[in-house]
């Protein structure tokens, strides 16, 4: 199911020097960068939700469902959708950004991989949430750039909308705001300059499993069904991406 090797050892000795934020340029480059961090985002959650049912499989043990098989798996999928190939050999702050995403979903796997890998267990705990909240941690504490889920219907404390987040899912709510298209807006924070991203996320018959109805049942987590309809607006991806 995996392969062998990693498909990212050429840029391993790249990491410890790739910690630089995009600064200078045009302010399009920095948002392309910030979109370019979601889709990989939503990419490796993707690999996550599409493979729910092996990892919670309690049938199995050695499943194949390792680090190297979703790193190999998200950038298959993230070149088919953005045309970006994460094998090359990064020769700029963007490409060593992406690589540093990228390395931070295969570490969340690798902590997961002991549960995944437990037999006689059915649910595991390995949400597509989680695993997106983790990465995001991750890829924060090697690079200062923050990007998250967030919702006005968050369960995970840290996943709350500050106030700037809070208006755009507002605003994205809004019906005559176009549907799926992106916010930006370069704005300060504790007088640093930052460009802010927010991408909206619809509600897929996959998340109806934990997020739909009947408002207020518990879920296989044990939380509250928040009664969502399939194509009504979730939450969104949040970037803070400090610029220079």
């Amino acid at each position: 199911m995996h392969r062998k090797t990693s498909r990212l050892a050429l840029g391993a000795v790249l990491l410890a020097s790739a910690m630089v934020l995009p600064h200078g340029g045009h302010a399009a480059d920095q948002y392309k960068t910030a979109d370019l961090l979601i889709k990989l985002l939503k990419t490796g959650r993707g690999v996550i939700s599409d493979n729910q049912a092996l990892i919670n499989d309690p049938t199995r043990e050695e499943k194949g469902f390792t680090a190297e098989y979703m790193e190999s798996e998200t950038i298959d999928r993230f070149k088919a959708r953005t045309g970006v190939d994460l094998t090359k050999k990064p020769d700029s702050p963007q490409a060593k950004l992406l690589l540093l995403l990228l390395a931070s979903e295969t570490e969340v796997v690798k902590v997961f991989q002991p549960v995944i890998n437990k037999k006689g267990i059915g649910f595991k705990g390995v949400l597509p949430a989680k695993f997106a909240r983790m990465t995001g941690e991750r890829f924060y504490r090697k690079t200062g750039i923050k990007l998250k889920l967030t919702s006005l219907d968050y369960r995970f404390p840290a996943n709350a909308p500050d106030t700037f987040e809070a208006e755009i899912l507002k605003l994205f709510a809004d019906a005559r705001y176009p549907r799926g298209k992106d916010f930006s807006k370069q704005t300060r924070i504790a007088d640093k300059r930052v460009l802010r991203v927010m991408s909206p996320e619809y509600a897929k018959a996959s998340c109806l499993k934990c997020h739909g109805t009947p408002k207020g049942e518990r879920d296989i987590t044990g939380g509250r069904k928040e009664g969502w309809k399939e194509g009504e607006l979730g939450g969104a991806i949040s970037v803070i991406m400090p610029v220079r």
